[in-house]
C-alpha cells in the first residue's frame, strides 16, 4: 500500500494512536493524538493495521525534536517525540480508557511525575549484539539490532557496553542506588573490555544470576538483588512504590499481611515493620534466585514467612493460611486473573495490587468487583518516561 496521509485519533494502550485507513484501523506510532500525518504501512491483518508517522503535515502541541539521534528506530522508546509532560497526559489517558471499557471504573487522576522524569534513568539495559558483535537495542516488533552509540534513557552509571565488540547475543549492564555495577553477558570478557569496566562483575547469563550480586538501597534498608534478577528499574521506583503500598495497605500492628509476587521482599520488609514482631507477613515468590536473595534480607524479621511456591499453589494448597487482613500483590504483566478468586477467599479488609500493565489491571480489578471489592483509590507513576510503560497503584476494599 502506498503512503496515505491520515488524521491522528486517540491515544491507545501500547505506544501508539489510533488512526483510520478506508475505514480500518491503524495503529500509529510516532504520532500524537490531532495531528495530520502522512504513514507507511508496516504490518497488516484482518482486523487492523501498523504504521509509522513519516511526515508530520499538522503537528500537535507538545511535539518536540526527539533528544535520541535513533528515535524511530530503535523500538525502546515509544515518546521521544513528546514532551514528558505530556507523555504524563497521554499515560493518563490510556489508564482511564483501559478502567472504563475492561472495568467500566471511571478514573481521572493523574499520572504522577517521578525524577528523573526524562532521560538517564534506566538503571538495568539489556543491549542486543548483532552479527558483527556490535552492541544495540532491537527494532520495534523485531529481531533486528540497530547498533547504537548512545542510550539517552540508560543511567549514567552503567558499566559501558556501547563501543566494544561482544561474542554474545545480548550484554546486560545494571548499576545498583549503592553505586555497585554488574555486567551480565554469557560471553567472555576481553582485556579492553575489563580495563573499561572495572570494579565489573561478570556473570554467566545463563544462570540468572549467577556470582554477580548488588545492594539496592531504599529508605534505611538494604536488598541483595543476584545479577539479573528482578529489581525496578528507575532509580526512585521501589521508594516510590513502597510508600505507596503502605499508604495504600493502612496494616497495623499485630495484623497479617500476605505478600504475594514477593521477589526479595521489597514489600514484605516493610510491613513487618509495620506489623511488628506480634504481627505476620506471609511472603510468596517461586524463583529460586529471588526467594534466596529474599532469604537474606528478611533474616532479621521474625515476624516473616517466606513461602517458596508459585503463587497460585500457595494459595491452593492453604501455605498462605485460610485468613489475612491485608494482601499486596505484585504479579507479572499478564496480571493475576488465575488467583484472584483464592484472594478473596482470604477476606481481606484491604487488598494493595501493584501493576505494570493497566489491561491486566482493569481486567483483574473487573473480577475483584464481582466478588465483593470495590477499588478504593489508585495512583499512577510514570516509572519508564520515553515509553508507554506506566506502573499503578491500586487499593481496594471489601464491600
Amino acid at each position: 500500500m502506498d503512503d496515505v496521509v491520515v488524521d491522528v485519533g486517540p491515544i491507545a494502550h501500547g505506544g501508539h494512536c489510533v488512526a483510520r485507513v478506508d475505514g480500518q484501523v491503524v495503529f500509529v506510532r510516532h504520532a500524537l493524538p490531532g495531528e495530520r500525518v502522512r504513514i507507511q504501512i508496516t504490518d497488516s491483518s484482518k482486523s487492523f493495521l501498523r504504521a509509522d508517522a513519516v511526515e508530520i503535515i499538522d503537528p500537535a502541541p507538545g511535539r518536540v525534536t526527539p533528544p535520541c539521534a535513533y528515535a524511530g528506530q530503535c523500538g525502546g522508546c515509544d515518546f521521544q517525540h513528546v514532551d514528558p509532560a505530556v507523555q504524563r497526559s497521554l499515560l493518563g489517558d490510556v489508564v482511564s480508557e483501559q478502567l472504563q471499557r475492561l472495568a467500566g471504573i471511571d478514573w481521572a487522576g493523574e499520572v504522577e511525575a517521578v525524577e528523573p522524569a526524562d532521560l538517564g534513568w534506566r538503571t538495568r539495559v539489556t543491549f542486543a549484539v548483532d552479527g558483527n558483535g556490535k552492541p544495540g537495542l532491537r527494532k520495534h516488533r523485531s529481531h533486528d539490532v540497530v547498533p547504537v552509540d548512545q542510550c539517552v534513557i540508560a543511567h549514567p552509571g552503567i558499566p559501558p557496553v556501547l563501543g566494544h565488540t561482544w561474542d554474545a547475543e545480548s550484554v546486560e549492564s545494571i548499576v545498583s542506588s549503592t553505586g555497585e555495577r554488574v555486567l551480565v553477558t554469557d560471553a567472555s570478557i576481553s582485556d579492553e573490555v575489563e580495563a573499561a569496566v572495572d570494579g565489573v562483575v561478570a556473570v554467566d547469563g545463563t544462570t540468572r544470576g549467577g556470582r554477580g550480586a548488588l545492594t539496592e538501597r531504599v529508605h534505611d534498608k538494604d536488598f541483595r538483588v543476584s545479577g539479573s534478577g528482578f529489581w525496578q528499574v528507575h532509580p526512585a521506583a521501589a521508594s516510590t512504590l513502597v510508600d505507596a503500598v503502605l499508604a495504600g495497605a493502612g496494616a497495623k500492628e499485630g495484623e497479617v499481611v500476605a505478600d504475594l509476587y514477593a521477589g526479595v521482599g521489597l514489600f514484605t520488609a516493610f510491613l513487618a515493620d509495620v506489623v511488628g514482631e506480634a504481627g505476620t507477613v506471609i511472603s510468596v515468590e517461586s524463583d529460586q534466585h529471588a526467594a534466596k536473595d529474599a532469604r537474606r534480607n528478611l533474616h532479621g524479621s521474625p515476624q516473616v514467612k517466606l513461602v517458596g511456591a508459585t503463587v497460585e499453589r500457595a494459595l491452593r494448597e492453604g501455605l498462605v493460611g485460610v485468613h489475612a487482613d491485608v494482601v499486596v500483590l505484585d504479579p507479572p504483566r499478564t496480571g493475576a486473573k488465575k488467583v484472584v478468586p483464592a484472594i478473596v477467599e482470604l477476606s481481606p479488609r484491604r487488598v494493595v495490587y501493584v501493576a505494570c500493565d493497566p489491561a491486566a489491571l482493569a481486567r483483574d480489578l473487573a473480577t475483584f468487583e464481582a466478588l465483593g471489592y470495590t477499588l478504593d483509590g489508585l495512583r499512577a507513576f510514570a516509572l519508564f518516561p520515553m515509553t508507554h510503560h506506566v506502573e499503578c497503584v491500586a487499593v481496594l476494599v471489601r464491600n
